[in-house]
């Protein structure tokens, strides 16, 4: 697995008013890897937007390494990396702590009609991380004052373009502070993301030293 970012170049105002919907953000992650889409191989691209210093980066994790020239179609030249990431994720033990961040799609789906529902209340975006952790092999810490050392980043309703329909996702981005409980279940979560609308910028958690 990779872990590779470059930062978006929004100077460039001929490319980058093409963006203007998360399905064309994820068409830009899917043309990074040209060799995939010659092959005929769709493996799946978990992808994120991060802001650092007031500038914004498009974050991917990807079985394989993307190409970086194409990844710095919409990007500022000369600033795409990639690492290797499965290193860093076998390197976890049970009891660790660090600092986490995460985008992620808040919704629930009536067990009865299928209808997936995607909350506005705060309330409900924290209580949606909150009764998630365990399953997900984590449990988020609390402060000196007992309460939970998490907080809401940014909270958006981006546009999603799909078979010509046009229509908003909630996409809650998180940031705090866990320790692992379940190694296994916690590597699964950094490898494969969870979540609904992993496709189009959701799911992604990464991690540093606490």
């Amino acid at each position: 697995m990779y872990l590779s970012r470059v930062e978006i170049n929004f100077d460039n105002h001929r490319r980058i008013r093409d963006l203007t919907h998360l399905g064309a953000y994820h068409n830009w992650v899917e043309q990074s890897f040209p060799e995939e889409i010659e092959q005929h191989i769709r493996n799946r691209h978990l992808w994120r937007i991060d802001e650092l210093n007031h500038k914004k980066y498009l974050l991917v994790l990807s079985e394989s390494k993307p190409n970086l020239e194409k990844l710095e179609f919409y990007g500022v030249p000369g600033t795409a990396i990639t690492k290797r990431y499965d290193t860093m994720v076998e390197g976890l033990n049970v009891g660790e702590t660090y600092q986490f961040r995460l985008t992620a799609n808040p919704s629930y789906k009536e067990s009865k009609t299928g209808i997936v529902h995607q909350p506005r209340a705060m309330e409900f975006h924290k209580q949606w991380l909150l009764q998630r952790a365990d399953k997900l092999g984590f449990e988020i810490l609390r402060d000196a004052s007992g309460n939970y050392a998490f907080e809401i980043v940014t909270k958006e309703e981006p546009y999603l373009i799909k078979n010509n329909k046009k229509f908003r996702l909630s996409k809650t981005t998180y940031q705090g502070y866990l320790k692992i409980t379940n190694l296994e279940r916690f590597k699964k979560t950094l490898m494969q993301g969870f979540g609904r609308e992993k496709a189009f910028g959701m799911g992604l958690m990464t991690i540093m030293p606490a």
